[in-house]
């Protein structure tokens, strides 16, 4: 690892060379991964905490180059869902150090929580309803747990990310003592989650430290000396536009220790987005050129079944031409082969003028970007490749048809059993 890594990865960084022979030998679209990349940014969040217990937030990117990469990096892992801890212990997480943070849980992923914890008990299950709590009590579980709160402070990069002033996370902040002592009664009460959102850069930095505050104080008014940690979620963001800056973390890890204030429990931090999200872009290439009247729309072979970001968030991401960055830029509409007209990329966007098959690059995909990759119009999943130096490995083959119907063509008609193979 290089210490003095640059704090953000911009598009103009990746060796553009290296990239056009990837999109040359793996076809297009296709995922990107820097691994190395993916451990430097967990150590330096690392650093900006030094007394707190890091893991990473595997929803962001629950791929098993990534997982791997940040438990050779000494990281723990936190899940969100049942899938997301066998993909961990798959990885090579030890599963008496994972956290599971459920979310309206299905039966099945909380048998299967429950499961695991019966064979490794240091395993925490987070829970944010009362009536999850007696649901694992009907299991019989009598474990290690948490309490997610709402702290009633959302914050992030879009509404739709602003977790900690929506009713659906976590139980009402005033609610909590009460259910703390409830909780004390029928489990082991080993600690208090909260995430307030996600993507917070210099504008919400504010915002999210209120929320840490205030999980704080609840910590302490529900008896933070027998608590074994406060988790205050993650949510810190990356600048996706390139005249954005990014966090100063020594900065941002003052603001939360100050935050914080005396705390006798440990403080947990789930960074997600910030680990992986300039570890990778997408290559795609340009098929169709199209000047109209409105616009000059240049289509591509990736869409918002390669990545749906844009067209669910708004979200914007750097392109850039790695086939000709020299040429003049011009305004442009950029969009895939979806039959809806949120299949854009970018509208009006300066991009050196796109040709019939250049390769674009799509920057900072690294967080929700595969994860939330889709099949809309039947298009198979694209490939993912990782680069370690000179090296490439191919860590997700690229879809088939095959693939896309293979479960319609293996089922068995009239059966409709649950998943077996959890």
């Amino acid at each position: 690892m290089n210490d003095a890594s640059p704090p953000i990865r911009r598009l103009a960084d990746w060796d553009h060379d290296q990239l056009l022979d990837l999109a040359a030998e793996y076809d297009t679209p296709l995922y990107v991964l820097d691994p190395e990349r993916v451990q430097e940014n967990y150590r330096r969040f690392s650093a900006a905490f030094p007394d707190a217990h890091v893991m990473y937030a595997a929803k962001a990117h629950t791929g098993q180059a990534v997982l791997s990469a940040l438990l050779e990096a000494g990281a723990d892992i936190e899940c969100a869902a049942a899938g997301e801890l066998q993909r961990a212990i798959q990885a090579g997480a030890d599963p008496d150090t994972l956290q599971y943070t459920a979310v309206n849980p299905p039966d099945r992923d909380l048998d299967y929580a429950v499961d695991l914890a019966s064979e490794h008990p240091g395993l925490t299950i987070t829970a944010g309803a009362r009536d999850t709590f007696d649901r694992l009590e009907a299991r019989g579980y009598d474990g290690r747990v948490a309490i997610r709160i709402n702290p009633g402070i959302g914050t992030g990069h879009h509404e739709k990310v602003a977790t900690g002033k929506d009713a659906k996370f976590g139980i009402p902040y005033d609610e909590v003592p009460e259910v703390a002592d409830d909780v004390r009664e029928r489990f082991d009460l080993v600690g208090i989650h909260a995430h307030a959102g996600s993507g917070v850069l210099h504008d919400d930095l504010e915002d999210h430290c209120r929320a840490i505050a205030k999980v704080a104080d609840l910590a302490r008014d529900v008896g933070d000396d027998d608590l074994e940690f406060v988790d205050f979620g993650g949510g810190f963001g990356v600048p996706y536009r390139e005249d954005e800056e990014p966090l100063d973390m020594e900065l941002v890890g003052e603001k939360v220790r100050d935050a914080v204030g005396d705390l006798s429990a440990q403080i947990k931090l789930e960074p997600g987005r910030y680990v992986v999200a300039d570890a990778e872009l997408i290559l795609t290439t340009v098929n169709t050129v199209k000047e109209t009247p409105a616009a000059t729309v240049v289509g591509v072979d990736a869409s918002l079944a390669t990545m749906i970001r844009p067209a669910m968030f708004d979200s914007y991401h750097p392109i850039r031409n790695v086939s000709a960055p020299e040429r003049e830029d011009h305004p442009v509409a950029i969009g895939g082969p979806c039959c809806t007209s949120a299949d854009v990329f970018a509208t009006d966007r300066p991009v050196a003028r796109p040709e019939r098959e250049d390769v674009l690059a799509i920057g900072n995909c690294g967080a929700y970007g595969y994860e939330l990759a889709n099949q809309f119009h039947s298009q198979p999943r694209p490939a993912e490749v990782a680069i370690e130096g000179d090296d490439v490995r191919v860590v997700r083959r690229r879809e088939t048809m095959a693939d896309v119907t293979r479960v319609e063509d293996e089922a068995e008609i009239g059966s409709a059993s649950p998943e077996s193979d959890r």
